[in-house]
């Protein structure tokens, strides 16, 4: 099963980047194997991942519709939507971050998201190191394309999943959210995430649950 991609919505385990012959926490990437993960597999979270859930909206912030491919979010815009959205992202939050990639898709038809796709400046991560979060997802790939970072291609999944052991979830759908969020008149919510129970994966598909 192919849980990776740039279209399925999926959660990233903490063995799916590796850096410099390590995982996170300087786990030997030998211990991917042609069998699976040894270690740090999605299996972890095989009882579900369960918090508060936040949405920042940088589309709305802007007064767009969505990001235009290769834009990217930096972390004066994510302070900035906390503002306008009366939000503080705090410690053990899963923070979401909509780029407006899922409503771009439906509207103007597909690209190849692969070559060109808005997502997080990867200095933006600097505040997430510090607000201490717990999970990161996006409704693209959370990283900019092409990258931002010569010689790393996926540099916020780099950070994120291997310096911060953040589980990363990509290609999540907003749009349904964003409605009730304005109705609602808050961007807070208790969020459920189960993974597939996958032996030794990388990652799963999942379909996350916000609860209002």
């Amino acid at each position: 099963m192919n849980v990776h991609g740039d279209a399925d919505s999926h959660l990233d385990a903490l063995c799916h980047v590796v850096w410099n012959g390590t995982l996170h926490g300087g786990v030997s990437a030998a211990s991917l194997t042609p069998e699976g993960a040894t270690a740090l597999s999605v299996e972890l979270a095989r009882d579900g991942i369960v918090g508060r859930g936040v949405l920042l909206d940088i589309p709305r912030l802007r007064g767009v519709p969505w990001l235009d491919p290769g834009d990217h979010v930096t972390a004066a815009d994510l302070l900035a939507a906390e503002r306008s959205q009366d939000v503080r992202v705090g410690e053990g939050d899963l923070l979401f971050v909509r780029v407006g990639h899922r409503r771009r898709r439906t509207e103007s038809g597909p690209w190849n998201a692969a070559e060109t796709r808005a997502g997080l400046h990867p200095a933006a991560m600097e505040l997430l190191a510090e607000r201490r979060v717990a999970a990161l997802g996006g409704d693209g790939n959370n990283d900019t394309a092409p990258s931002l970072t010569d010689g790393v291609e996926f540099p916020v999944h780099v950070l994120g999943v291997h310096a911060l052991g953040l589980y990363l979830l990509d290609y999540l759908q907003f749009e349904d959210l964003v409605p009730l969020c304005e109705e609602e008149g808050r961007w807070s919510f208790f969020c459920v995430v189960a993974p597939l129970r996958l032996p030794r994966a990388t990652g799963s598909p999942v379909n996350p649950i916000a609860i209002l």
